[in-house]
């Protein structure tokens, strides 16, 4: 038997979360496919920036976010060659109602969205399933076929299809659909040590050397850790082994020399490959891809979740009307990429650009860390410290809640 629903998201991550929200509380029934048993996965995007934190406002669900374990980071620093840092972004200087980054583990987030989102009757989430093939009808997307944990196979249509499976997305590929991939200097290689009640990190605060930098991220029972290296060099790292890695970490980051023992193998030093990408057209009928799936960003500015929130948002806020209605078209499709693409644009030109003033000539050993003028600048203008933070935690165009989705929270 057939199984049917009006919208079908591919994906449990942020952009296919949020989007799944928000169309059940405009009354389209939804369905959301996650091929994983629950969302505890290491090493995923924890940053909450501040447009982010007043979209869960607006949901109702900005109480319930802030009783996560969390931890509030106020500015972005780098260090200088004198062994002092400047600030480059102080997200204190905004003017929005969560002046911070929230560093959140991402499977909590994902957790709080699917519990709101099991409040609407017309939301199913669908754990342990994964889509295996797109369905058609001539050129129109039709639907999915997936197989489950215990290897049971069906079918779902749908009138839309939403491909929110990240930036090696299954949907994607299927729909013929391939990206524009962008020169990217630098690879990431993930890893974590203890944390000590001695630690207060209030700024995401890079350590530079040449050839390589790191920026600790804090969690609540550990520092989160990412190694930042020349594009390729993964292998080499590997073949040097872990008592090579160890001592590269502890001359970047000296007071992590009495930490590092808790790497036992490179097994625990998690390898991404950093790619800048994106979709000349993000739709093909039936299909629409938003989020990873429609372009991969840098982990420089860690904005890749909150742009991806933002995609899902517009499109529910672009979507919902038509779906409810049964009158969907290419068009409305066409008119989220138009929504989503400036930022998209001017935000992968900007990661580009730190590539080639900063990131690049770092990890290349040409230079140890912000070109001179830059942090002079900084020194004297230290107001200018709230251009980065805008860009960084408010973003070129954020998106709010619409209407049939704000909620007031509950009161105890």
């Amino acid at each position: 038997m057939d199984e049917r629903t009006t919208c079908l998201v591919v994906g449990g991550g942020p952009a296919g979360m949020v989007l799944g929200l928000l169309l059940a509380r405009a009354g389209v029934e939804v369905t959301v496919l996650e091929k994983h048993a629950d969302f505890l996965r290491d090493f995923r995007g924890d940053t909450v920036h501040p447009s982010t934190l007043q979209l869960l406002d607006e949901l109702g669900l900005g109480d319930e976010f802030a009783r996560l374990p969390q931890t509030r980071l106020e500015q972005v620093v780098f260090p200088t060659a004198d062994g002092g840092t400047v600030t480059i972004g102080d997200f204190r200087r905004l003017r929005v109602p969560h002046p911070y980054v929230a560093m959140v583990p991402q499977w909590d987030l994902l957790d709080l969205l699917a519990d709101a989102g099991r409040r609407e009757p017309s939301y199913t989430l669908r754990m342990r399933t994964e889509m295996t093939d797109l369905l058609r009808e001539g050129d129109r997307v039709v639907g999915v076929r997936y197989r489950t944990a215990d290897g049971a196979t069906g079918e779902i249509r749908a009138d839309l299809t939403v491909a929110c499976d990240g930036r090696g997305s299954v949907a994607r590929r299927q729909a013929g659909l391939r990206p524009t991939s962008f020169p990217v200097p630098i690879d990431a290689w993930w890893f974590r040590v203890p944390r000590l009640p001695s630690d207060r990190p209030a700024a995401l605060a890079p350590r530079a050397a040449p050839g390589r930098f790191a920026v600790v991220i804090p969690r609540e029972t550990f520092l989160q850790v990412a190694y930042i290296g020349r594009k390729g060099a993964d292998p080499e790292l590997r073949a040097r082994g872990i008592e090579a890695f160890r001592r590269d970490v502890a001359e970047l980051i000296p007071e992590f020399r009495d930490r590092v023992d808790a790497l036992a193998s490179m097994d625990d030093v998690k390898h991404l490959d950093v790619r800048v990408d994106r979709l000349l057209h993000w739709h093909v009928d039936g299909l629409l891809c938003i989020g990873d799936a429609a372009h991969a960003m840098s982990p420089v500015g860690g904005v890749g979740i909150n742009l991806a929130v933002q995609d899902a948002v517009a499109a529910a806020t672009l979507l919902a009307g038509p779906l409810r209605k049964g009158t969907l078209t290419t068009g409305d499709l066409a008119a989220v990429r138009a929504r989503r693409l400036l930022p998209t644009v001017l935000v992968q030109g900007l990661q580009r650009a730190l590539h080639r003033a900063l990131v690049g000539p770092l990890v290349e050993g040409r230079r140890p860390g912000p070109p001179a003028p830059v942090l002079a600048l900084v020194h004297r203008l230290p107001r200018l410290s709230v251009v980065p933070a805008y860009l960084i935690g408010v973003g070129l165009r954020p998106e709010h809640a619409p209407a049939f989705a704000r909620r007031t929270p509950a009161r105890s």
